[in-house]
């Protein structure tokens, strides 16, 4: 006769068999988590987006404009992987799947293809929107000591206000 185990017979997910003991308490790790999740979010949701007006760009400014988001959507899909391994090393597990980033995201979704310039302003803004939701994990990894994290967040800063600088300053 089957029966079904109660939650505390269960045997415990792998990532729980052995608990996270690298000096960060739970509530600390989960809220670092939470926060990496939106940065995460945000990040895919630009990558998507960046993708897309990679191979949708036309005008004057065509090859200048491709090259420049060929380079910023590959260096996004390195970033939402450091994203999510740092998600994982801190314990809990990463958002996967696109309605999981479009709830989290303050980036919006593109739908249609916008003129060259339309799709320089909204990377500059969404650009600005990840360094903004990075600046808010970085106050929640100082507060818990988590200088990796921290690093981290810093590097994503670095590199997307340098991206929103090179994207506004081709509007012209």
């Amino acid at each position: 006769m089957d029966q079904q185990l109660t939650d505390t017979q269960r045997t415990p997910p792998s990532h729980e068999a052995l608990p996270v003991q690298t000096g960060l308490p739970e509530d600390a790790r989960q809220d670092l988590a939470q926060g990496l999740a939106r940065v995460l979010a945000d990040t895919y949701t630009l990558l998507g987006k960046t993708h897309g007006f990679h191979w949708n760009v036309t005008g004057r400014q065509f090859h200048s404009l491709h090259e420049m988001f060929q380079e910023q959507y590959e260096d996004l899909t390195g970033a939402v992987d450091d994203l999510a391994e740092r998600i994982r090393a801190l314990g809990h597990f990463a958002p996967g799947s696109l309605s999981q980033f479009l709830k989290l995201t303050e980036i919006e979704d593109e739908h249609g293809v916008p003129a060259p310039q339309e799709m320089l302003s909204q990377l500059v803004r969404d650009n600005e929107t990840v360094t903004r939701t990075c600046r808010e994990v970085v106050d929640i990894a100082q507060e818990a000591g988590d200088t990796v994290t921290e690093d981290l967040m810093n590097q994503r800063m670095a590199y997307h206000e340098k991206a929103a600088w090179m994207l506004r300053a081709s509007i012209g």
